[in-house]
């Protein structure tokens, strides 16, 4: 697919808030997320977040939301998080639906390990995937993470996401780097 603007990255707002909600449970749940390969509709229904979820995420100390802009239009969110001094945590990454596919989410997860290497100085990246998506995992594996051999039970404090599948449990992803430069398609704030 050929990309008519270019991207770009800069942190979320607190005004930014319901968008990324709106996003995020678009491409993960309902009919909506059928359009993308991403969706976990027939694995869990209700929303994956909500405004609330995201404007506490944007106030913890250690975080940020990083959106991927196409011309002045988001189309992707990631959520990075500080979790030690060498570490930061992914989550909640989604490209819109109707776009996936194209090469967006590749450059904009290379954009989100930079992010990280410069805000929080972190040399290891990791993340939680439901154990049954394959093919998630594989495209994360072909982007360096790999599996820890450490599963985690779906979250009980997944707030309004209802497991359809049971003993749902979610596979840690890692991967290592050191090499990046500082990135300059971030915004700092």
């Amino acid at each position: 697919m050929t990309q008519s603007l270019p991207l770009s990255y800069r942190p979320a707002a607190p005004a930014d808030a319901l968008l990324i909600a709106v996003l995020v449970n678009s491409a993960y749940r309902g009919d909506s997320s059928r359009a993308g390969w991403t969706t976990e509709a027939d694995l869990i229904s209700g929303a994956r977040t909500d405004e609330g979820d995201v404007l506490r995420m944007l106030a913890e100390a250690g975080s940020m939301i990083l959106l991927c802009l196409q011309g002045e239009e988001i189309i992707g969110t990631v959520y990075l998080k500080q979790t030690d001094a060498t570490s930061a945590y992914l989550g909640l990454f989604v490209v819109r639906p109707n776009l996936q596919g194209g090469g967006i989410g590749k450059q904009f997860l290379q954009a989100a390990e930079r992010a990280v290497v410069a805000r929080f100085g972190s040399t290891r990246m990791w993340m939680t995937v439901i154990t049954v998506r394959d093919e998630l995992i594989a495209y994360y594996e072909r982007r360096g993470y790999r599996r820890t051999g450490e599963l985690k039970p779906f979250p009980k404090e997944a707030g309004a996401s209802i497991p359809q599948v049971e003993n749902l449990q979610m596979d840690v992803l890692e991967k290592h780097f050191e090499d990046f430069e500082t990135p300059n398609d971030v915004e700092s704030g």
